[in-house]
């Protein structure tokens, strides 16, 4: 079913940074998250959506409905490899291959508008406006303090890190000039988005796309003072204590089978029982803010959705909700690629005592632990292949669509939403070209038909999805997938799962089936060649040093 162009729908599509699966209530986590619990139980809630394992890949899928290798992100501009410099594909900003979802909506005639984080080019030819977006204002590169701050490290000592999250801003065609005191980033991206939306000279009559990524909750984690007052005390009991809450939470709303296996915690930094009492709190801390975070987010979600029920145009807007990768478990201080001498420069510039972490000029992350509380029953966190960097919270809310107040268990991508969103608004892909431009060719699929509840499934059982990235591989085909975790936080080999039966990843089928695996290998090398991965000559990821020890599992878990 399409909508004829009268009745074609509002769209607002809202992107959380590195959000865990289990951080909403809706989704079994303790945070309050009232108004995006109330669209995703009124809505379609999904547990089997899957992204990439990092940002900017799952934002350029998001926006093209096609493999990322294919359109200019085949790995982060921050991390690119000797082998991929020159490849095609791997360009580090959103290539010319794309036919933009808003670009595609502007011609269909709707009002095109984003506020929030862009991650899919630095420079003014790659900006918003570029594709598609009519008013845009965009955090430029993949993070940067959340409040403005910028320490006063001279130039020869910042580290990579650092320099590559500077906040960087474009608002339509240009860069951004003096932004307001008391900026902060969810706050001002909602200011903005609603002020696009408001303009009712702009707009007209047209129905509109609005993008709100945010750039919350990613390191570094800040928030303001009164929202990280809530949640004082609320998880001194440890990472693992809240995986276990989670846990039964997500069991009690149907979310993960009560007999779902669940991975065992992998982590290089001690546990919980082995930190001392100071360690603890500093650790609880950080989890603090970002629980804060989140809050937040959700405190400027409600005033988009108040905006459009005070407009009557709530039950006219399709709203889709997703996180851009699992929880971000990464230890910065121990990656090569993030420093030199991250820690030492965060000591010497910033002011992380306890009573101050969370506040502009303190720069923490949450780590390992806390992260596969949100992940579990998967098997880690982002940047990985597992299901625990790939499998995301999100849901679908929009009252015309048949399948509501409902949960699907049922497989789909990130790629797939562009074309159901053309699909429900009656508007054809280009196909192979766009403005005198050749196109990579769409790998997502209209889920439209199961919306509408005209099928009882998404993908058929032969449907093939491949991912890679950092050297991390992975090939799914129905409820098998074969994955690759490089040494040290995989066994550096294939490996084979049936997800169906081990939704936790625990159990290696490689050897009890190895023509299953040689099936999925030979799936495996015709994905590669069909989206242009460069794999590397040796498994390795670029941001482990290889010399570190490998993960270990967590006794009590």
């Amino acid at each position: 079913m399409s909508i004829s162009a009268p009745q074609r729908p509002n769209i607002l599509l809202i992107v959380a940074d590195d959000l865990g699966f289990s951080d909403l209530g809706a989704f079994g986590g303790e945070i309050a998250t009232p108004h995006l619990d109330q669209l995703a139980t009124q809505g379609l809630r999904l547990t089997d959506f899957h992204t990439a394992s990092a940002c900017s890949p799952t934002r350029s899928m998001l926006l093209s409905g096609t493999d990322h290798h294919l359109v200019g992100l085949g790995t982060m501009a921050e991390k690119v490899a000797p082998e991929h410099v020159g490849q095609p594909g791997y360009e580090g900003y959103l290539n010319h291959k794309v036919a933009a979802l808003p670009a595609l909506l502007q011609d269909a005639g709707y009002y095109t508008v984003m506020s929030g984080k862009w991650h899919l080019g630095l420079t003014p030819e790659h900006f918003p406006s570029q594709k598609g977006f009519q008013r845009s204002f965009a955090l430029l590169p993949g993070a940067a303090n959340h409040y403005l701050f910028e320490a006063d490290i001279p130039a020869e000592k910042i580290p990579r890190i650092l320099k590559s999250t500077r906040g960087l801003y474009s608002e339509d065609d240009h860069f951004a000039e003096e932004l307001p005191a008391g900026f902060y980033s969810s706050d001002y991206f909602t200011d903005r988005l609603l002020e696009f939306l408001a303009d009712n000279q702009a707009r007209g009559d047209r129905p509109f796309f609005a993008y709100l990524p945010f750039s919350a909750p990613h390191w570094p984690l800040q928030a303001p003072k009164e929202d990280v007052d809530k949640y004082r005390g609320r998880y001194d009991a440890g990472p693992n204590a809240l995986r276990l809450e989670r846990l039964e939470r997500l069991k009690a709303l149907g979310l993960v089978e009560a007999d779902a296996t669940v991975h065992p915690v992998l982590a290089r930094t001690p546990f919980w029982q082995q930190l001392s009492e100071e360690e603890r709190q500093r650790s609880a801390r950080t989890m603090e803010v970002y629980a804060a975070m989140v809050d937040r987010m959700d405190q400027n979600v409600g005033r988009v959705i108040d905006y459009l029920r005070e407009q009557q145009q709530l039950e006219h807007t399709l709203i889709i909700f997703l996180s851009d990768n699992g929880a971000e478990g990464a230890q910065l201080e121990a990656l090569p690629a993030f420093g030199p001498n991250l820690s030492q420069v965060i000591a010497d510039y910033y002011d992380n005592s306890l009573d101050n972490i969370g506040r502009a000029n303190s720069y923490v992350w949450y780590g390992e632990h806390w992260a596969q509380a949100a992940t579990a029953p998967s098997r880690l966190y982002k940047a990985h292949t597992s299901e625990g960097g790939i499998r995301t919270v999100s849901f679908i809310h929009y009252p015309a669509l048949a399948r509501q107040q409902q949960i699907s268990h049922e497989f789909l991508t990130v790629m797939d939403l562009l074309p159901t969103i053309l699909d429900l608004i009656g508007v054809e892909h280009p196909g192979t070209s766009y403005q005198g431009r050749e196109l990579a060719p769409l790998r997502g699929r209209s889920i439209l038909p199961y919306l509408q509840q005209q099928q009882d499934y998404i993908h058929s059982a032969e449907h093939i999805t491949g991912w890679e990235l950092f050297g991390q591989k992975a090939l799914r085909q129905g409820d098998w997938k074969a994955l690759f975790i490089p040494a040290p936080n995989g066994p550096n080999r294939w490996q084979l799962f049936h997800l169906a039966s081990d939704q936790g990843e625990v159990e290696d089928l490689a050897e009890r089936y190895p023509e299953k695996l040689q099936e999925l290998l030979a799936h495996w090398a015709v994905y590669v060649q069909e989206n242009g991965v460069v794999e590397s000559a040796e498994a390795r990821n670029p941001l482990i040093n290889n010399q570190y020890q490998p993960l270990v599992a967590n006794a009590e878990t």
